[in-house]
C-alpha cells in the first residue's frame, strides 16, 4: 500500500500554485477573486484545490465512485493525486489553471480553512476553460470532503457567484469515526479529552475500505470518538464566492 502525505506533511509545506496548463491568450485570459467560507463549528478543511477547466474534467459525480484524487483528499487530506491529475494526467490538456493555497506570509505554508474562517485568492482561466471545480477534506472525518463540481464561472467582468456547498462522503472508507482511523490534525485543530487521544493515520486501512459511492454525508454520529456537538455539523458546511475581477 503507498503511504500517503500525511496533512500534518501537508498543512507545513510550500503552498502550491500550479500554474496555466493550458496558457491562455491575451484575449481570452479571465481572472478571478475566489472566496471559500467555512460554516462549521468544528470542521477545519484542508487546504482546498480549485480548478477552472472545459466540459471534458469531471473531479467527482454524486452517486459514482470516488476518483483516486477524491478518495486521497476525502481520507488523507493528500494532494498528490489531485496535482498529479491536473499537472500530468491526459486531462490536464482541459485544466486551465489549479490552485491549492496562497502563501499568506513569506515562509509559510498553505494552512487549513478552521470553522468560521475564510481564504480568498486568484484563479485563471483560458478560452473554453468555463467551468470551475473544488475539493477540500472535512479533516475531522474519515472519508468526508466538501466542494463543488462542474459550476460555470461568471462571464462578465464584474460578475459574481455566491454558492452553498454541502458535505459528501467519499463512500470509500468506512465511517468509524475512530481518532486513530483519522488524520492526526483533527486532534491539533479541534480540541478532544485527554483520554480520547489516538496517534491518527495519514494512511488508507484496507481493512476499512468501503467500495461505495460519493453520496451526501450523514454527519458525525457519534458512534465512537468523534464528537456530534463537537465535530458535527448541518448542510451547507461551506460557501463560495466567485467574482470575475479580469
Amino acid at each position: 500500500m503507498r503511504r500517503a502525505k500525511t496533512l500534518v506533511a501537508l498543512i507545513g509545506a510550500a503552498a502550491l500554485t500550479l500554474a496555466a496548463i493550458a496558457p491562455a491568450s491575451a484575449d481570452s485570459a479571465a481572472t478571478y477573486t475566489v472566496t471559500i467560507t467555512n460554516l462549521t463549528d468544528g470542521q477545519p478543511f484542508t487546504p482546498p484545490l480549485v480548478a477552472s477547466h472545459r466540459p471534458a474534467v469531471d473531479l467527482y459525480e454524486v452517486g459514482e465512485p470516488a476518483s483516486e484524487a477524491i478518495k486521497e483528499i476525502a481520507e488523507n487530506g493528500n494532494l498528490g493525486p489531485a496535482v498529479a491529475f491536473a499537472t500530468e494526467s491526459k486531462a490536464s490538456k482541459h485544466i486551465a489553471d489549479a490552485v491549492v493555497a496562497l502563501r499568506e506570509e513569506p515562509g509559510e505554508g498553505p494552512p487549513p480553512i478552521l470553522p468560521g474562517e475564510s481564504r480568498t485568492f486568484t484563479l485563471t482561466s483560458s478560452n473554453g476553460a468555463t467551468l470551475v471545480s473544488w475539493a477540500s477534506m472535512l479533516i475531522c472525518t474519515n472519508d468526508g470532503f466538501v466542494g463543488i463540481d462542474s459550476v460555470r464561472l461568471p462571464k462578465k467582468v464584474g460578475d459574481a457567484i455566491s454558492l452553498t456547498a454541502d458535505a459528501y462522503d467519499a463512500g470509500t472508507e468506512i465511517n468509524t469515526e475512530d481518532l486513530a482511523d483519522i488524520v492526526p490534525p483533527c486532534q491539533e485543530l479541534v480540541g478532544v479529552a485527554d483520554d480520547m487521544r489516538a496517534p491518527g493515520t495519514g494512511m488508507s486501512d484496507p481493512d476499512l475500505a468501503e467500495g461505495g459511492v460519493i453520496t451526501s454525508h450523514d454527519g458525525v454520529l457519534g458512534i465512537a470518538d468523534l464528537l456530534t456537538d463537537v465535530h458535527g455539523w448541518t448542510d451547507p458546511v461551506a460557501t463560495i464566492v466567485i467574482e470575475r475581477t479580469d
